[in-house]
């Protein structure tokens, strides 16, 4: 008879653990310092957008006036999808939500396409510069996602070598 603990007990006492490492960021310094820089991003930004920014685009050509109109529009979605997520991490600091509740990919960040071809060389340095704050702030949240709701989750494949090893030791073990 093989001395490991059943599927579903495995299961629980990792959503249990998954559940205690998302209140403990949610109520972390470091979820603090991200959501503060998060909705001052995604504040500055609009500001910019709806002031100098659109003073800016007006003089550009109109290459540069689409490119602007495409990287506004990417980055206003990316910071959208940041500001959300950091306000469901919120809701479980504050317990209108449960952790298991927030772990629904609905409320999750998706990896974000990554550019290889240029910016235009016309566009504002103050559109790149939110681009580059907004991508590396994604980023973050993103690596911080990743390791609250999927490490040692069953959605991550399992390492077949080692799935092996385990069955081998199991067998010898009885």
């Amino acid at each position: 008879m093989s001395d490991t603990t059943p599927h579903s007990a495995q299961t629980s006492a990792a959503a249990l653990e998954r559940g205690r490492t998302v209140r403990d960021f949610a109520r972390s310094e470091l979820f603090d310092r991200t959501f503060r820089e998060g909705m001052e991003l995604v504040e500055e930004t609009a500001a910019y957008l709806d002031g100098e920014g659109r003073r800016d685009s007006k003089i550009l050509s109109r290459a540069a006036a689409l490119a602007y109109a495409a990287e506004s529009m990417k980055l206003t979605t990316r910071l959208m999808q940041i500001a959300s997520w950091l306000l469901v991490q919120r809701a479980v600091r504050e317990d209108d939500m449960t952790p298991e509740a927030a772990c629904a990919p609905r409320y999750r960040l998706n990896a974000r396409k990554v550019e290889t071809e240029p910016s235009h060389a016309e566009l504002p340095i103050a559109l790149i510069e939110y681009v580059v704050r907004s991508e590396k702030l994604f980023d973050r949240a993103l690596y911080l996602d990743r390791r609250m709701y999927l490490d040692g989750q069953d959605e991550t494949p399992e390492n077949p070598v080692l799935s092996q090893l385990g069955m081998l030791e199991a067998a010898f073990r009885e």
